[in-house]
């Protein structure tokens, strides 16, 4: 048998295989057809590394497999051509991105033709092509252009959007705002991580430390008027939508992992317009605003007399001794009082230099400030002092939550850290896992269900149902 000669054989069949189209797929295929997909590389000035042919080898081996049992195998090739080194690279060398990024995807193709991987290259794609990304554009388009309706669970025209006669009433302007606040893309301000030395966004993965994973330049999270998806409009659909694909069980799992659906209820804390000066809010202002709300029932929007949260724990509403806002919240600077306003700023300061994965690491110690005010709790009308912390993300639910230390693990060691008050709503009972007597004195948190105590005309009820209950209250307050 002659000696295998890979510098003979390979380009000899890879000149065929080249030659005879022999892994193209035919436009109309005839036989079962299987599509497989790698992840689209970035062609970068260094060209494929180690770990680029050992995912492709197992794809490779898969659609070879395939094609010999008689299926018709679609096996593109492209690459995810956008990014951050071409646009450095260009300000340094004065050499237009797309002519380094053309270099670079000629040079990764020839590797992966060297190494023989059975791609179909007539419908080889880049997403800096004009012919591809006019088709993000125009989706992006019919997601600006459409609404989710939730009863027919299916998108639709923005301008089927039913509109309520009180918004009719105050003219077009208002019915713009009103389908804007509707629109599955839509403009938002939210933080990002902004490095000035490198003029661009970085995502949390491309921060380390405070600094630029690229150069090891100081970045500062700072908002920015964006577009968004409105997903959670239709999160229900995605994750109901799961059960018709046949994907393994752990890949589904990790998309609803990602959707993150949770059962809950946002939660209305009054600040009022103007504060005393201790900073609480007016109590003729929070009695006019209690009655205004048994009318009004709770809004869709946020006033700027409140503080909105989420939260999947509305049982334990009544042990919230504490609020905790984002650094980049809208509300720091309107609540933060004279007294509070140098240790505010600086602790804001120094949040905006950590990522996010940096701020809500488990591990560290829990840092934060007071900002001299207070809210209503709108289920016992006692004051709630409000903190800065940066373990609250702005990105995240509201960029606010209703602090609970003896039911939630993060706000204990928050409250034990800063001295604030822990009070037991939720009476664990006999549970031999959990030290009863200790939780109810408040020296160790449990987040189990049990039984309401210490929450007023709720006592006694179990969590499930105690959960209805005020979240059915909560609609008119």
């Amino acid at each position: 048998m002659p000696r295998y000669n890979p510098a003979v054989i390979e380009p000899k069949w890879q000149k065929f295989w080249a030659e005879h189209k022999t892994f193209a797929t035919p436009r109309m295929p005839s036989a079962s057809k299987l599509y497989v997909l790698d992840m689209f590389p970035y062609p970068s000035g260094d060209g494929l590394h180690v770990g680029h042919p050992e995912g492709y080898t197992a794809t490779d081996i898969i659609v070879r497999f395939e094609r010999m049992r008689g299926r018709s195998v679609m096996h593109p090739m492209g690459w995810d051509a956008f990014g951050l080194p071409a646009e450095q690279h260009a300000k340094k060398t004065g050499t237009p991105p797309r002519v380094t990024t053309e270099k670079n995807i000629a040079t990764f193709r020839r590797q992966l033709q060297m190494l023989g991987f059975s791609y179909d290259w007539d419908r080889e794609l880049a997403t800096t092509d004009p012919a591809y990304f006019r088709w993000t554009q125009w989706i992006f388009l019919q997601l600006f252009d459409t609404w989710f309706d939730h009863e027919q669970q299916c998108g639709r025209p923005i301008a089927e959007l039913p509109i309520p006669p009180e918004v009719t009433a105050n003219g077009p302007e208002a019915v713009r705002r009103y389908q804007d606040q509707h629109r599955l893309a839509y403009q938002s301000e939210a933080p990002v991580n902004w490095c000035p030395e490198l003029g661009t966004v970085l995502s949390n993965e491309e921060v380390i430390g405070g600094v630029s994973e690229r150069g090891g330049h100081p970045v500062f999270r700072l908002p920015l008027r964006q577009w968004m998806l409105r997903i959670t409009a239709y999160a229900d659909r995605l994750e109901n939508d799961l059960d018709k694909v046949d994907w393994p069980d752990s890949i589904k799992a990790l998309q609803r992992n990602w959707i993150g659906r949770s059962t809950g209820a946002e939660v209305d804390f009054f600040i009022g317009t103007e504060t005393t000066p201790q900073g609480m809010p007016a109590a003729p202002q929070f009695k006019a605003w209690r009655n205004h709300r048994a009318q009004s029932g709770f809004p869709a929007t946020p006033g700027p007399d409140v503080v909105r949260v989420y939260t999947t724990r509305p049982d334990t509403l009544y042990g919230a001794t504490y609020m905790v806002l984002a650094p980049e919240h809208p509300l720091v600077e309107r609540l933060t009082t004279p007294a509070q306003s140098d240790a505010v700023r600086a602790y804001c300061l120094q949040a905006a230099r950590k990522s996010d994965l940096d701020r809500t690491d488990l591990a560290k110690d829990k840092t934060g400030v007071f900002t001299g005010s207070y809210a209503a709790n709108p289920a016992n009308q006692r004051p709630v002092p409000i903190w800065i912390a940066d373990y609250v993300l702005a990105s995240y639910g509201t960029g606010a939550i209703m602090a609970v230390p003896a039911h939630d693990t993060r706000d204990f060691e928050f409250a034990q850290a800063f001295n604030l008050p822990v009070v037991a709503v939720v009476d664990p009972g006999s549970d031999a896992a959990v030290d009863r007597d200790a939780v109810l004195a408040g020296k160790v948190v449990s987040t189990d269900d049990g039984v309401a105590i210490n929450s007023g005309p709720y006592n006694g009820l179990a969590t499930a149902e105690f959960k209805q209950r005020i979240t059915a209250d909560l609609a008119t307050r």
